[in-house]
């Protein structure tokens, strides 16, 4: 049993490394990679697809329909009642059944339609030895007259329109969220490989640090003190090496998550602290974000839609009418059951042609005389909510202006202080150098060289952090304008 369990565990290990793939790494393929596979970009573009199909369902109540209806057959074998004034009834009935209807139906823009249809049905009553068999079609136009007040059906269309217009630049805005994410979970897994470096250099020189310490022990040159506080803080290394490996494993792995590749997939990355200076004029940000941003497109769209609403509240309290004709030739037959289908057929189609056409034309209206002011209350309250969208369109304006002109000159001053903590990098590089030397020179103690070390370290760490910052700043300043400043162009 043990045997094959472990062969089991082998074949799985054997499968997944053959499943696995390596991939090569910087932020540019990581966030093509996010467009392509992430869960999030998956799911946005179905809600793309929905929109589309719901626009295109709105198109198509412009286009002509054509619907066939068949009952073939209908049969039935059974007693009828009938009630009048002599009492109940009760009499067999025994008939087959066939019909068919061809209706085609074409909307008008007008909000109307008009249709044709042809009808025909035939009935075998075996009770009787009967048959009767109709054909019928018949030409209709039906328009409402609230129609001169709002249309419905190019409502309909417009606020389909909208709403792909609204599902497109949504699945933009989630698309630069992402971009932002990946930007954000790309260089947090540098920052932790930093990290992971940083500890290892810190290992290395706390080792070669206890190692010199140890032989000036040896030799009688410090105190025990000394040696032992270096032992301690070659422990203290250790343990912050391991811990930032777990680190670096558990931020990989989050990493693969959101870009949507397997856990068990290789990646390296490109993780060079290279940047590009960028210097963004405010007045320039802030016209991309109003011209781009989505929540101003979206305070258009409530505010086109609540127009609307007024409109169709309008014209609730407003004279309705239905304007209805139609065209109708009729032709029947009826004969006994010998008959053959076809004679059928032949003598209803001579009845129909020459039987008189059928027509008729009507018009309903309906006046709204007394509603004790409630229509005129609804078409307020829409009104209401109109001027709501009105002024929240324009502290959405306020709010992107300030927050723009923030992100730029915090972006500014990012970029002031990576350039400064650069200097600082060097500067402490070669101070720890020296400090090194003299250590090992005798002439200054393993506290000193501690305080040297951390020095170091914190320089490392401030610099990196400042890095970070300033390409999330960049990143972000793209996704609150739609505009890729370090390459200055925009974003389709």
């Amino acid at each position: 049993m043990r045997k094959i369990i472990v062969l089991t565990m082998a074949l799985i290990s054997i499968s997944t490394g053959l499943f696995a793939e390596t991939y090569l790494l910087d932020l540019e393929k990581s966030i093509t990679i996010a467009k392509e596979k992430s869960y999030d970009m998956l799911n946005l573009k179905q809600d793309l697809k929905i929109a589309e199909y719901n626009l295109n369902l709105a198109t198509s109540k412009f286009k002509t329909h054509v619907n066939l209806t068949l009952e073939t057959p209908i049969f039935e074998d059974k007693v009828d009642q009938q009630k009048d004034s002599s009492g109940i009834h009760y009499y067999p009935t025994k008939n087959l059944q066939f019909t068919g209807n061809l209706a085609i139906n074409q909307p008008l823009p007008t909000d109307g339609n008009i249709s044709l249809s042809s009808y025909v049905s035939n009935l075998d009553d075996y009770i009787h030895d009967s048959r009767s068999f109709d054909l019928n079609t018949t030409l209709k136009l039906s328009q409402p007259v609230n129609s001169l007040y709002y249309n419905n059906i190019k409502s309909g269309f417009k606020q389909a329109e909208l709403a792909y217009e609204e599902s497109n630049k949504r699945l933009k805005r989630n698309e630069l969220d992402l971009v932002y994410n990946v930007t954000q979970v790309f260089f947090n897994l540098i920052s932790v490989q930093k990290s992971e470096e940083l500890a290892r250099m810190n290992l290395e020189r706390q080792t070669e640090a206890y190692t010199i310490a140890k032989n000036k022990y040896d030799a009688g040159l410090i105190k025990e003190v000394d040696a032992l506080q270096m032992e301690v803080d070659l422990a203290e290394a250790q343990n912050n090496y391991d811990l930032s490996i777990i680190d670096q494993s558990s931020a990989l792995n989050s990493f693969k998550e959101l870009i949507g590749l397997q856990l068990t997939d290789s990646v390296v990355l490109s993780n060079e602290l290279t940047y590009k200076v960028v210097i963004v004029d405010p007045e320039k940000a802030v016209e991309l974000a109003m011209k781009n941003r989505l929540e101003i497109r979206e305070q258009e769209i409530q505010i086109e839609l609540s127009k609307m609403s007024i409109k169709r509240q309008k014209a609730e309290g407003m004279v309705k009418g239905d304007f209805d004709a139609y065209l109708q030739k009729t032709g029947v037959d009826k004969l006994g059951l010998p008959a053959d289908i076809t004679s059928s057929v032949n003598t209803s189609f001579q009845d129909l042609v020459h039987r008189r056409i059928n027509y008729g034309i009507g018009f309903k209206v309906t006046v709204p005389i007394i509603d004790w002011g409630e229509n005129r209350a609804q078409v307020n309250a829409a009104k209401a909510r109109l001027q709501q969208n009105l002024y929240s369109q324009e502290n959405t304006k306020r709010t992107i202006e300030r927050e723009v002109r923030n992100m730029v000159d915090e972006l500014n001053s990012s970029l002031k202080r990576l350039q400064l903590l650069e200097k600082n990098v060097l500067v402490a590089e070669k101070s720890f150098s020296i400090t090194r030397q003299r250590f090992s020179d005798g002439n200054i103690d393993s506290q000193s060289l501690a305080l040297e070390r951390e020095r170091l370290n914190t320089a490392y760490n401030s610099h990196l952090r400042a890095y970070i910052n300033y390409q999330l700043m960049l990143a972000n300043i793209m996704r609150k304008t739609y505009f890729d400043f370090q390459r200055d162009k925009a974003i389709n």
